[in-house]
């Protein structure tokens, strides 16, 4: 029974992770930034849904928008405040501005984690599900936004690949992660593609940010644990694989859930470091990456 219990845990927090991925690997990918203010974004888009329905009683599905929305500001805020001027500035070495920018993410991470537990305090928060009730699998009972919660994710997921593979400005992304000079040859802006990779990462980690304040709850203390699982998932994938992460995605999401239940939620995080360390010994390009 537990056995099942985890397998449909983990499919539900593995989706959010991959979801999550999809942007973390997307900026990194376009731009080169690893991101390690994606958890205190994350945590930022929950608890703004939860406070826009709970404590101002705006409803769920108004809740969830804000929280997305609230990502989406985060992210913008975080390149045009954070990255865009150490990467053009001219006092900064070219070779440094890398460690520049994973510092400077990562103060800004912890700027906006101490933030909000200033305003809502450090006490986990859970965002009203969209949808309630529960179902029973196999003997196990199930609440029904836990699937909902995989179905949305999988649908984002679809959508983006339909975006990068199909529109005509998503094949720009997309060539833009392969030859950014190419690009820029054939007359587009590099920096509105930046913008436009920080939009599309900040919705997807708004909606991975609310979805699971939905599932297990947030609070300022997740910041640290989903910023690792995410650096995890995108090394463990091979860094700008977006396949490799959806892979890695469920792979992390599974050893986090089967810790959980049973050893201790406390240590959930431990294993996927553990491998992660582990991938960085014996494949550093990790399972689908180029470099």
């Amino acid at each position: 029974m537990i056995g099942l219990q985890i397998l449909v845990d983990g499919f539900a927090i593995s989706a959010l992770y991959a979801l999550g991925a999809m942007g973390f690997t997307l900026i990194f990918g376009v731009s080169g930034v690893l991101n390690l203010t994606h958890g205190a974004l994350m945590v930022m888009a929950a608890v703004a849904a939860w406070a826009a329905s709970a404590l101002f009683g705006l409803g769920s599905y108004a809740g969830a928008a804000i929280g997305v929305l609230c990502g989406l500001a985060g992210a913008l805020v975080t390149y045009f405040a954070v990255v865009a001027p150490i990467e053009r500035s001219r006092a900064i070495p070219r070779e440094e501005k890398e460690i520049f920018v994973l510092t400077g993410t990562l103060l800004w991470g912890i700027m906006i984690q101490e933030l909000v537990a200033y305003f809502f305090t450090d006490n986990p928060k859970t965002v009203l599900p969209l949808i309630e009730g529960v179902v029973e699998i196999a003997g196990v009972r199930t609440p029904k936004n836990e699937l909902f919660t995989a179905l949305i994710c999988w649908v984002v997921i679809g959508l983006l690949w339909l975006f990068v593979n199909r529109a005509r400005a998503g094949k720009v992304l997309l060539a833009a992660s392969m030859n950014p000079r190419g690009v820029t040859l054939l007359g587009h802006d590099m920096a509105k593609i930046y913008v436009a990779v920080w939009a599309i990462y900040g919705l997807l980690a708004g909606i991975a940010g609310v979805l699971l304040g939905m599932f297990l709850g947030v609070s300022s203390y997740s910041v640290g644990p989903l910023t690792a699982s995410a650096f995890s998932i995108v090394v463990l994938g091979g860094l700008g694989s977006v396949t490799g992460s959806l892979i890695a995605a469920y792979v992390v999401g599974y050893l986090e859930t089967a810790t959980a239940y049973l050893i201790s939620p406390a240590y959930r995080v431990i294993p996927a470091l553990l491998l992660l360390v582990a991938v960085m010994y014996l494949r550093p390009q990790g399972l689908l990456g180029r470099r």
